[in-house]
């Protein structure tokens, strides 16, 4: 016999295992050449008691079967192994059974059976991260690019103070994502601050006008040009009574902490600056849409407050039909010396019904004829559809918030309620005329989406945006003077500058870099009225840092938005100039809004 010593490697395993078999059957066949008669008798023993054990075996119950021993099966699976049946030199026809069985019998005394392999688990496949950002949507939004005063002297477009975009654009750098370029729009960014204008005395004139001219600090051979508008503030006290519908989605897509939770948390803030001359009716929609809380008085907190907290979401979203549903219930209540207000709450995942986003501006510019205006507040992420928020607070004479947290809700719900609630101006048109003898060139920062015909600017049947009480309102627009080395664009071979008339009229417009002009209406009339001024280029300031907080801050705001999109105008400036500019320029925080710019600043430099 040859004794086995080891049966780890695989190949050792096989060999060792041949030999033991063939010395095995040599042993056998050698008895059985020298004893055949004795061997013919005790195969026929052996054989009637292998008969007599196979018929035990198979009288033997299945609970017998279940308890054989480990062993004993993995013995059994050993012996019938292939290696052992197709050993060379093994002649199975010339073995009896009962020779056969003796050789299986030696195998396993001399060949224990090794161990089951263990079963293991399947292999976890790697977490699969789906790229939110790509299910949200955002419209197309280029940078406006750079023109000639020569060929295009006029620049138009409607103020705007949405700022959604700002407060999205934080919730993915804090989270450590770059958001996308089109997420990113710079008069959002701007807007999102307040800056320390002067108001005006009286709602006979509704805002006020800033102007300022200092070297762009990305490039001091280019100007930036800042136009300012302050709205006259209303105490909360004094404001016009409500007529407040919140239009609640409450579909599947809602289910998420970031959505109808902080939804249900922001509005209740609101509900608590109202009083009993204020009415609220809540109305949802899922599948369908209906009506949860009939108008109802401001200060019956509680009774809004349950209504609230009763909702829960489930189902898809038909916005159209809730949409249609909230403005009826508007109209029912109508305050016509008051606020009339449709507060639409959602992600903006309209996937049911009439989502054409033209049917919707169709129908929303339907009803702001009433009188009714919209708000849209957008909630949550994956699969959040800024573009259509956007567009439905632009055509509803409302504004666009983005809600990513509680304290977000205050700003916009709470500390800005004037502002988010009473329109002092509607319609509101900038018009900006560029002097060629002093400007050789422009770029608007931002308004992408706002910008408006020269036409536009005295019909006024086209529609712009509003101005709520206190708002403030800031258009940055870089030039490049028309003695710069730092032109963007080559002069004209066949065009010359045009020349300022010489008579006495036009005399002062010598120092003119542009002229101004805006239109807007009171709130309850179609007819637009003027202002205007001129920005004179012996007010420029020499340097940047001469500008004034608000300047310089505003400044490294539409910086930080143009890194964002892509760098294409500010590429020089580094992210710790923005920051340096930043936290000299902070001044009165009270909020903590400005530091909180500044440390996304730093966060946003290490997504670098």
């Amino acid at each position: 016999m040859i004794q086995l010593t080891s049966y780890n490697s695989e190949k050792m395993h096989g060999s060792i295992l041949t030999l033991t078999i063939i010395s095995l059957l040599a042993g056998c066949q050698g008895q059985q050449q020298n004893t055949s008669a004795q061997s013919d008798e005790q195969a026929a023993v052996i054989e009637q008691k292998n008969t007599q054990r196979e018929a035990q075996t198979q009288t033997n119950t299945s609970a017998e079967v279940q308890t054989k021993s480990k062993s004993s099966q993995e013995n059994e699976i050993r012996f019938n192994h292939p290696r052992i049946e197709n050993v060379a030199g093994l002649n199975h026809e010339s073995l009896a059974p009962a020779q056969m069985q003796q050789v299986r019998h030696r195998i396993g005394a001399v060949y224990p059976p090794m161990p089951m392999p263990p079963i293991l688990p399947p292999k976890p496949m790697p977490p699969q991260f789906e790229n939110e950002q790509a299910r949200e949507n955002y419209l197309k939004n280029e940078q406006n690019p750079v023109k000639q005063v020569m060929l295009e002297p006029v620049s138009t477009f409607s103020i705007d103070v949405d700022t959604g975009s700002y407060s999205n654009s934080r919730r993915m750098i804090k989270m450590g994502k770059r958001p996308p370029a089109d997420a990113v729009r710079e008069e959002a960014f701007i807007n999102y601050f307040d800056y320390h204008y002067s108001a005006p005395k009286s709602l006979e004139t509704p805002f006020n006008v800033h102007t300022e001219v200092a070297p762009a600090p990305w490039n001091n051979q280019r100007q930036l040009l800042k136009i300012g508008i302050k709205g006259f503030d209303i105490e909360k006290a004094e404001l016009k009574a409500a007529n407040l519908v919140f239009l609640l989605d409450v579909s599947g897509s809602m289910n998420a902490p970031d959505k109808l939770p902080l939804l249900k948390s922001s509005l209740t803030m609101l509900t608590k600056q109202l009083d009993e001359n204020d009415s609220v009716a809540i109305v949802v929609y899922a599948g369908a849409a209906g009506l949860v809380l009939p108008a109802t008085k401001g200060n019956e907190y509680q009774v809004i407050s349950n209504a609230l907290n009763n909702l829960s979401a489930g189902g898809s979203t038909n916005g159209a039909q809730g949409i249609e549903l909230a403005y009826q219930i508007a109209s029912q209540n109508f305050k016509k010396e008051g606020i009339n207000r449709v507060i639409l709450a959602t992600d903006g995942d309209f996937n049911v019904g009439m989502s054409s986003v033209d049917a919707l501006k169709k129908l929303i510019a339907n009803k702001r004829k009433t009188g009714i205006a919209l708000t849209t507040l957008g909630f949550g992420q994956g699969n959040y559809n800024d573009g259509l928020m956007e567009q439905l607070a632009n055509i509803g004479n409302g504004q666009h918030a983005y809600i990513d947290t509680i304290n977000e809700a205050r700003k916009v719900l709470v500390d800005e309620l004037s502002s988010t609630m009473q329109i002092i101006a509607k319609d509101v048109k900038i018009q900006v005329e560029f002097n060629p003898a002093q400007v050789a060139e422009y770029r608007l920062i931002g308004y992408q989406n706002r910008l408006l015909k020269q036409e536009d600017f005295n019909n006024d049947t086209v529609d712009a945006g509003e101005l709520g009480a206190g708002h403030t309102v800031t258009a940055l627009y870089e030039i490049t003077l028309a003695n710069s080395p730092a032109k963007q664009i080559d002069d004209l071979r066949y065009q010359t500058p045009q020349q300022m008339p010489t008579n006495s009229d036009f005399s002062s417009a010598q120092d003119e870099l542009a002229y101004v002009k805006l239109r807007y209406k009171a709130p309850n009339s179609d007819v637009s009225k003027l202002m205007s001024q001129a920005i004179f280029a012996s007010e420029t300031q020499s340097q940047f840092a001469q500008a004034s907080q608000d300047f310089q801050f505003a400044a490294t705001v539409a910086g930080f938005a143009d890194k964002l999109k892509g760098e294409k105008y500010t590429g020089l400036w580094q992210y710790q100039q923005l920051i340096d500019v930043a936290v000299a320029n902070k001044g009165d925080d009270p909020f903590g809004y400005r530091n909180e710019f500044i440390q996304l600043l730093r966060t946003a430099a290490e997504l670098e």
